[in-house]
């Protein structure tokens, strides 16, 4: 290729002749300094200098502009991927040409994320946007709230508390009794429905009522908010709002779907509806308890008369129980609640009332004079009025209710509203029986029309199956319909003696601790007694801690622990005697030191672990814990002792099998036993109670032909007694015992048993085991026969000498040693005695001091439960006073928790 055709490289810059014009280099934005200007040797062209030694550059002016096109192009290129608007080589860059501009951005119905912005501004709307979506869902809203209010109307007051019945059958699949669906109401005008009971509402319930809308907003926002988050509902809080609930029973769904249709109907209401028809509607509708739908039956179920003539106090009273007459009826319902006591429902019943009172004379309805007439709950009928729930059917219904609202998802509402068929566990044979048995010694021996001591007795007894814990029977009282504690569930009578079986128990399944040992020591500090292990039997036994130092109260006084009647038992001089004669002849000394031997946490778990409720234990701070200053039901215990029976498989005792409804089954009880105590150790008790029975202090307990164990009780002040026993099929308690449980009295308290049934005193190898005998005869009647299983060798003899099972003898105050075929009394726990030689801390006696309380907790504190009308106060073996002073924490079959 000849030289003069070479191809010159593009110059930079724009070429020489835009340096030359002095024009701005596109590259750098600057104006391109004059040839010469810079002082550079490029500033200027010298012929013969490198590769410019060509000539002058061809092309001229033409030339340089096309270059200065290409530089400019390439420019463009290169900016384009870091934006387009603006820069070199943008939309107004010069690569982009003359007179050219970008498209109009497309417009959008809603703004956003917003053109034209760039960063976080992108994302903040518009305030048009903003007003035009608020003005959308007020608008979307008020159009939802039309068509609600169009949609719904006003509800039927005549269609309201409907309801069907409950039937329940027995184990067998017979019905007992069809109840629960009958409809105890009567509407009333306006003007028949007393001044004073409009306005005690208005008062308690919605002092604005004759001026409001019918609604509360505020009460409807915490209801929403507390189905949303999953919590309880709460009830519309106008009594347009609670009219239209009671008017709504074919729904009373908790969600949040109903509560919104409920509210359109309390605004409708409210618009629509005249304010007196409202509050006739809501007085007719209510519901009072006991059955009664409105005013007027609940002034018959309550007083008895019609409602026309009720005075302020008992109009007061009755708005009290609108807020939910579970918790204020003073008759109480203990089968949905533990805690709704006589005596707590007495209690909130009358504060309430009270309450109701002074409102009603704050808010100008009821003249202070008029109102200091009623400063006490007005005289109550009888909460039973259906015959169908007579003798022990009232008593059955409520364990099975009780049963179903604490252990299935149906609520008291629902039974309530009936419809429900449900199969108990009650087998009408042993139910029967039991009856007769209570009955045959009721009629034989207590005469309160002849002795004073035989005024106020009462029994109670329960049976229950070892293999499942389903109750078979239970005696709750004379008759539903007007004794109304169910004695079979709670009662608040100590069981005595009847717990020594618990602390023999934990004796073998932890042992006795080491006195070398710490008492916080594991199990391997501990050694397990055998049933031939040596105790004291001495009456006035001082009682030692485990590490054998003598135990002292807070105070410093140290306890001396009697037998019944103030008997030594054991030869002398040492008084020793077996685990197993201590038993059979129910020997305190022995086992209340063996509880502290043990660790009375120790007794307390083992207590728990037959079955035992917690609420129902007495305080284990004293060693009169070991003998029974705890108050169980009738049957809870015959439930612990079961376990024994069945060899250590505890089973919660349940009272219903199955629930059906419209849909099908609703409800199927599962058995879930778990392990309470080891085959061996509960063998071995029975084995031990076994010998109770055959030669102790239960003979009377004896069945022909039959196996049976069991244990005698006798409380402190001979104010309860009780015979617990069990053969392999079944396992029953009975009690006895004296309390005036007028609901009108007051000071309840339980009574002495002397001279009571012509006996100087009462044992549980008295009645209470006459009653066991005669009802058990009967109720293994066609059964086979079962043997206990024999029992497994266990554990270590504790205080081994001399040789265990010594021929027994009673000193002191017998001579000679009882015969195997007598029945001797078991001790009880008699209150605090001073003698010449040892009186109640005595430190000068020849024991050296002690406490001569024989049982009585807290070192002498009655350890009788009291009720008094006081906030839940009261005494107990030492334990906690419960909230109605006689059932404790709740010694009931449910005990206030969800089984």
């Amino acid at each position: 290729m000849s030289e003069h055709r070479r191809k010159l490289p593009p110059p930079q810059g724009g070429g020489r002749a835009a340096a030359r014009r002095g024009q701005p280099d596109p590259s750098s934005g600057r104006r391109a300094a004059p040839r010469g200007a810079t002082g550079s040797s490029a500033d200027s062209y010298e012929p013969g200098s490198g590769s410019g030694s060509y000539g002058p550059e061809p092309g001229g002016r033409a030339e340089s502009r096309r270059a200065t096109q290409r530089s400019g192009g390439s420019r463009r290129r290169a900016a384009e991927p870091s934006g387009r608007r603006g820069g070199p080589g943008g939309p107004s860059g010069p690569g982009r040409g003359r007179g050219r501009s970008a498209p109009p951005a497309k417009k959008r119905i809603i703004d956003y994320p917003r053109a034209g912005k760039y960063g976080w501004q992108r994302w903040v709307p518009s305030w048009r946007l903003v007003t035009g979506m608020f003005i959308g869902f007020v608008g979307s809203l008020v159009a939802v709230a039309g068509v609600g209010y169009a949609m719904v109307v006003v509800p039927n007051v005549a269609a309201a508390a409907k309801s069907q019945n409950n039937i329940f059958e027995w184990s067998n699949g017979q019905v007992m009794v069809a109840t629960g669906g009958e409809v105890n109401r009567q509407n009333l005008n306006y003007s028949k429905i007393p001044e004073k009971m409009r306005y005690a509402v208005i008062s308690q319930e919605n002092k604005t009522f004759e001026t409001d809308s019918g609604v509360d907003p505020s009460g409807i926002g915490r209801a929403i908010f507390n189905m949303a988050r999953g919590g309880e509902t709460q009830g519309g809080s106008t009594i347009t709002q609670q009219y239209v609930k009671n008017a709504m029973l074919n729904d009373q769904s908790q969600t949040i779907s109903r509560k919104f249709k409920e509210i359109f109907v309390a605004i409708k209401v409210g618009a629509t509806v005249p304010k007196d028809e409202v509050m006739a509607g809501y007085l007719n509708t209510a519901y009072f308890g006991r059955g009664a739908y409105g005013i007027q039956a609940a002034s018959r179920a309550y007083f008895n008369k019609d409602a026309i003539h009720l005075n302020p106090g008992e109009c007061a009273f009755l708005a009290a129980l609108v807020k939910g007459a579970t918790y204020y009826d003073p008759a109480g319902a203990t089968y949905l609640d533990t805690n709704a006591t006589a005596t707590n429902n007495s209690r909130r019943a009358l504060l309430q009332m009270q309450d109701t009172l002074d409102k009603m004379v704050e808010y100008g309805h009821l003249s202070a004079a008029e109102r200091d007439k009623y400063r006490t709950l007005p005289p109550i009928k009888s909460p039973r009025s259906n015959t169908r729930l007579s003798g022990q059917i009232g008593y059955l219904v409520d364990l099975a209710k009780s049963y179903i609202v604490h252990n299935t998802n149906i609520t008291a509402l629902d039974l309530q509203q009936g419809g429900y068929t449900i199969r108990t566990t009650f087998d009408k044979k042993k139910v029967d029986a039991l009856e007769k048995a209570v009955e045959k010694v009721r009629s034989a021996k207590i005469k309160p029309d002849q002795r004073p001591e035989d005024k106020y007795v009462q029994f109670g007894g329960a049976s229950v199956n070892p293999s499942s814990g389903a109750i078979e029977a239970v005696y709750g009282g004379e008759d539903a319909t007007k004794h109304f504690t169910d004695n079979a569930d709670a009662t608040g009578a100590q069981v005595g003696s009847t717990f020594k079986p618990f602390v023999l128990a934990a004796a073998m399944k932890w042992g006795v601790l080491n006195p070398k040992m710490g008492a916080d020591q594991p199990n391997e500090a501990r050694t397990v007694a055998s049933p031939k292990s040596i105790y004291i039997g001495k009456n006035k036994l001082k009682i030692r801690k485990y590490d054998g130092t003598v135990w002292t109260d807070d105070k410093g006084r140290e306890w001396l622990q009697t037998n019944d009647d103030n008997a030594s038992v054991g030869p002398k001089p040492d008084y020793k005697i077996d685990l197993r004669e201590a038993m059979r002849q129910s020997v305190n000394t022995a086992y209340v030191q063996l509880g502290m031997d043990v660790g009375l946490d120790k007794v307390k778990q083992s207590a728990l672990d037959a079955g035992i409720l917690k609420g129902s234990l007495a305080s284990a701070d004293y060693p009169s814990f070991s003998i029974g200053t705890s108050d169980p039901s009738a049957i809870r215990m015959a439930g612990a002792y079961a376990t024994f029976a069945a060899s250590g498989q505890q089973n919660e005792p349940f009272s219903v099998r199955q629930v059906k409804d419209q849909d099908g089954v609703a409800y199927t009880h599962e058995d879930r036993p778990r392990d309470g105590y080891s085959k061996a150790v509960a063998d071995n008790v029975t084995d031990v109670l076994r010998t109770v029975v055959e030669k102790g202090t239960g003979t009377k307990a004896q069945l022909p032909n039959r196996e049976v164990a069991g244990k005698t009780g006798t409380t402190d002040g001979n104010k309860s007694a009780w015979f617990v026993g069990y053969t392999p099929q079944l396992s029953t308690a009975v009690c006895m015992f004296r309390m005036d449980d007028n609901a009108k009295n007051k000071n309840r308290k339980f009574l002495e048993m002397y001279n009571t049934g012509g006996q100087e005193k009462i044992h549980g190898a008295s009645f209470p085991a006459e009653i066991w005998h005669d009802y058990m005869a009967q109720a293994l009647q066609g059964q086979p026969v079962m043997n206990f299983p024999p029992p497994a060798p266990i554990g270590t003899v504790v205080n081994a000498e001399p040789s265990p099972t010594p021929t027994p003898t009673v000193a002191e105050t017998q001579t000679s040693s009882p015969s195997p075929s007598a029945s001797p009394t078991e001790s009880a726990s008699p209150t605090p005695t001073a003698t010449e030689t040892c009186r109640a801390w005595d430190w000068n006696c020849d024991q050296t001091g002690g406490t001569d309380t024989g049982g009585a907790a807290d070192g002498g504190v009655t350890p009788t439960p009291t009720v008094t009308d006081t906030s839940g106060t009261g005494t107990r073996g030492g334990g906690n006073g419960g909230a109605d002073g006689t059932n404790g924490d709740g010694g009931g079959f449910f005990g206030g928790t969800k089984n």
